[in-house]
C-alpha cells in the first residue's frame, strides 16, 4: 500500500510518500509546496496552487490512500480560517484524486511517530530519519507528512481489522438545523 501525508499550511504545504508492506515501512518521496511567490493577499492564488502541487504529487506517485492533519483553532482566529482553507484546497484535490483519505490530530501523529504527543518538531524528524533508514533530517513540513503516512500506515491497518469484526460508524462531529450532518 501506498499512503500519502498532507501536511497542510497556506504558505508552505508539506508532503510524504511512504510505502507499506506488512509493518515494513519504505521511503518513496517527501517535498514542499510553497505559494510564497504570491502576494499575501491573494488567497485564490494560493489556494490554486496547493491543489494543483497536491494533484500533481497524486498523479506522480499514485498512492492508495491519504493522511491529513487535523487543523485546531488557534490563538488568532484570522489564522485559522486561513489554515483550514488550505487544508480544504488539500482536501479537495485528495478526493478528485479518487484518494481516501484519513485525519489525524498532531498529537495523534506525534504520539504514534515519537511516543509523545508533546514532541518537538525535531523529534518528529529525528524518528521519521530513523523509521525511513532515511541519509538526512527531511525538512519539518515534509516530516509532518510523512509522519502522518506512518501514522495511517499503523493506525489504518488497524482500524481496517476492526472494521473486518465489526461496522464502523462515521462519528458526526456537529449538526445543522434540520438534522443534516457534515
Amino acid at each position: 500500500m501506498r499512503i500519502l501525508g498532507i501536511d497542510p499550511g497556506l504558505q508552505t504545504t508539506g508532503f510524504g510518500v511512504v510505502d507499506v508492506d506488512g509493518q515494513r515501512l519504505a521511503y518513496v518521496a517527501s517535498g514542499t509546496i510553497r505559494t510564497t511567490g504570491l502576494a499575501l493577499g491573494d488567497l485564490p492564488g494560493r489556494l490554486k496552487i496547493l491543489f494543483d502541487g497536491i494533484t500533481e504529487v497524486a498523479a506522480r506517485y499514485r498512492p492508495d490512500a491519504a493522511a491529513v492533519e487535523i487543523v485546531f483553532v488557534n490563538v488568532n482566529p484570522q489564522s485559522t480560517l486561513l489554515l483550514g482553507q488550505a487544508r480544504g484546497a488539500a482536501l479537495t484535490a485528495l478526493v478528485n484524486a479518487n484518494l481516501p483519505v484519513a485525519e489525524y490530530t498532531a498529537l495523534q501523529m506525534k504520539k504514534a511517530v515519537v511516543g509523545h504527543g508533546r514532541a518537538a518538531k525535531s523529534q518528529v524528524q529525528e524518528m521519521v530519519r530513523r523509521l525511513l533508514t532515511l541519509s538526512g533530517l527531511p525538512g519539518t513540513d515534509a516530516a509532518d507528512a510523512l509522519g502522518l503516512a506512518i501514522t495511517h500506515a499503523h493506525a489504518g491497518a488497524a482500524m481496517a481489522r476492526v472494521g473486518e469484526v465489526a461496522q464502523l460508524q462515521r462519528r458526526q462531529h456537529a449538526m445543522y438545523k434540520a438534522g443534516r450532518s457534515y
